[in-house]
This record gives C-alpha cells, sequence and structure tokens, in this order.
C-alpha cells in the first residue's frame, strides 16, 4: 500500500529487523483521504500527516525518543498548534517547533503551512 501512495509508515530510531515487518506510525499518504474515510478528522493527526507528507520525498524521517520526528539524523521537530510549547523539546539540540495557526516564525516556530513549499 506504501509504493501505491496509500500509507507512509515511519520508524523509530532502530535499524533491526522488526521495522521491516511492522512500522510504529502508518499515516495516509494524504490529509484529504482522512476526509473521505470520516466526518470526525483529528486535528492532530492531520497536522503530523501534511508534515510527514511533505519531509517524507526529500528527507529521512524516524520517530525519536523526545519529540515527535527526527529529519535527517538532525534536527528534531515537534508538530502542533500554536499553544504549543518547547517544553518535550527543550533540552534538545536542533529542536523545532513545526505550529499551525501561525502565520510567521519566531525563533524556532516554524508556521506549519511553509513546509509545504518543500518541493
Amino acid at each position: 500500500m506504501e509504493k501505491a501512495g496509500l500509507l507512509m509508515p515511519v520508524n523509530k530510531e532502530s535499524n533491526n529487523y522488526k521495522t521491516l515487518s511492522r512500522p510504529d506510525k502508518i499515516y495516509l499518504n494524504n490529509g484529504n483521504q482522512m476526509y473521505a474515510l470520516t466526518s470526525i478528522v483529528n486535528e492532530g493527526t492531520l497536522r503530523e500527516t501534511f508534515f510527514v507528507n511533505q519531509l517524507r520525498p526529500v528527507h529521512q524521517i524516524v520517530l525519536p525518543v523526545h519529540g515527535d520526528y527526527l529529519v535527517d539524523n538532525n534536527y528534531t521537530f515537534e508538530v502542533g498548534c500554536a499553544s504549543k510549547s518547547f517544553d518535550q523539546i527543550k533540552d534538545v539540540p536542533n529542536s523545532y517547533l513545526a505550529l499551525d495557526e501561525i502565520e510567521y516564525g519566531i525563533g524556532n516556530a516554524i508556521p506549519l503551512y511553509l513546509f509545504g513549499f518543500l518541493y
């Protein structure tokens, strides 16, 4: 289903054989597919689906111990709404917030919509 463009699996930061058979998280390839399957869509899952969908074609994404995503084994991202804080990733180097509902970035907070311009 991944090759057909329906699903996007994301694994933890390990290279063992279990990651080949069972991913840690599975997202639909496009957030619009969520609306086709149900009338109630979780906004947090929609944000994370968008983030993974935009970065996955050109970057490596894994699930770290702290934060939501580790991109290219260097940048840690926490995805959320405008009220999200740095509490979960405050001690992690190269950590950023990808926030929905903001128009411009401040410090290490990046508007989520800007990730749509990556490719």
